[in-house]
């Protein structure tokens, strides 16, 4: 049984939907439950950093269930698409200053906070594909 296009790219946006789901709901989850965590992440320009955990943990849990609703689902996406983008800063600060940040022993800190940066393109492009773009267009039978 051969899989033609259209079956693995809807297979590709329900997988990259589910990894943002899930990314999103434990996320938010763990800026209720690990807030302290969140905290010492946040860099020290922000304002607010423990109003700006819990702000951004339900904004994460609000865009977790809106992908579940299809009529929100794009709308849900872009919100995500945008929080992404906005708390990209804080994990960029912890890869310039990963002396701040004594969770493991170096060289294995830069390479895994360095990880987490492409964690982040890959969460943004899962967002893309699974909740923002377009589906695509259905081929007429002939």
């Amino acid at each position: 049984m051969s899989l033609d296009r259209d079956t693995l790219h809807a297979f590709a946006g329900k997988a990259a939907l589910g990894f943002v789901f899930i990314w999103f709901l434990l996320g938010g989850i763990g800026h209720f439950t690990a807030t302290a965590f969140f905290i010492g992440i946040v860099p020290p320009w922000v304002p607010y950093p423990e109003m700006a955990v819990y702000v951004s943990g339900v904004f994460e849990l609000l865009g977790a269930a809106g992908l579940l609703v299809p009529q929100w689902r794009r709308r849900a996406g872009i919100a995500l698409f945008a929080l992404t983008l906005c708390v990209t800063p804080a994990n960029v600060h912890m890869w310039l200053h990963p002396e701040l940040f004594p969770l493991m022993p170096e060289p294995w800190l830069s390479r895994v906070l360095g990880f987490r940066l492409v964690v982040q393109v890959f969460l943004l492009y899962c967002i893309w594909q699974g909740a923002i773009r377009s589906p695509a267009p259905a081929v007429a039978a002939a």
